[in-house]
């Protein structure tokens, strides 16, 4: 049977977090400070729902478990990926996450993360932190200990409709005034180099500079194999945006109807803009679904975009 599951989304709130998510999504989310909507997660820090259907009320992770011929029997001890929206009103911290090697033996059998962002707003004129300066080992931890963060960090300038692909060892950080769908590793390790001297509950917050000294890659990649823009992405097709080790994402810019075929172990999908219908069913702007193993072919008619991914 053809059957969509479709998640409710859990919410972090965070020191950065503002109120994009329900203004602009419709979450039923209250507070000033919502950085985070989970829209496809099975981990310990966020575990979604099916909304409706045969496994209404059903967690992914019990189903990841219960059953796995819905994703192909994937081999992974876990849910793989995770796709999340955040809405950074204030600068995040300057940050680096390990990948699954470093990750695996030192937090406790933890997945690394490797990450990618899909711009859906910025500012005019906007920047985000990609990478860093220094060109030695030794340059990077004079760098940290001394506090340099201008001669550290780097900025780049960004527009929406750009998309990133920052894999572990990548120094990065997102701007205030930015709003993101990042599609990445299901872990949630980070490691902070640099917070503003910003106090959360009146204390800062804990930094991780000896870790994130141990995971930075250096040098830094260049610049111009961080970001592409997908203005010249064509219309009504599975248009991929990258291919890397652990997944696969894909953008469909939706005008009209398009058709294809579900062909992966499982699809996630998140709608970004606009409403339409997939197989019948209606679809807006902060939906997010998985279609399982075995789907096939789908259509998909109306004025949207959708984000999605695959595990590799």
């Amino acid at each position: 049977m053809k059957e969509i599951l479709f998640l409710e989304p859990v919410f972090t709130h965070n020191i950065w977090g503002g109120t994009k998510l329900r203004d602009e999504f419709g979450y039923p989310v209250e507070g000033d400070d919502i950085g985070e909507c989970w829209g496809i997660a099975a981990h310990e820090h966020g575990d979604c729902s099916v909304k409706e259907g045969t496994y209404k009320g059903k967690t992914l992770s019990s189903l990841w478990t219960s059953n796995p011929e819905l994703f192909g029997n994937y081999k992974s001890k876990r849910f793989p990926l995770l796709t999340k929206i955040i809405d950074a009103k204030a600068d995040l911290s300057i940050q680096v996450h390990p990948d699954d090697a470093y990750a695996s033996s030192h937090e406790n059998g933890s997945y690394g993360k490797m990450e990618c962002w899909y711009i859906l707003d910025c500012k005019e004129d906007a920047t985000i932190v990609i990478g860093h300066n220094a060109k030695t080992k030794e340059e990077l931890a004079d760098m940290i200990h001394g506090g340099r963060w201008k001669d550290f960090i780097r900025e780049i300038p960004i527009r929406k409709g750009d998309f990133l692909q920052i894999d572990p060892g990548t120094v990065h950080a997102i701007k205030g005034g930015t709003l993101i769908l990042e599609s990445q590793q299901n872990s949630d390790i980070t490691y902070r180099v640099y917070d503003y001297d910003r106090l959360s509950n009146g204390k800062p917050r804990e930094l991780h500079i000896e870790q994130s000294i141990d995971v930075i890659t250096v040098p830094a990649k260049e610049i111009g194999d961080s970001v592409r823009h997908t203005d010249d992405v064509p219309k009504n097709c599975m248009y991929e945006l990258i291919a890397c080790q652990y997944y696969r994402i894909f953008q469909m810019d939706v005008d009209g109807a398009m058709e294809f075929e579900q062909k992966y172990p499982f699809l996630l999908a998140s709608v970004v803009e606009g409403s339409g219908t997939i197989d019948g069913h209606p679809v807006k702007k902060g939906d997010h679904m998985i279609l399982c193993n075995g789907y096939g072919k789908a259509t998909i008619e109306g004025q949207l975009k959708i984000i999605a991914s695959t595990p590799v």
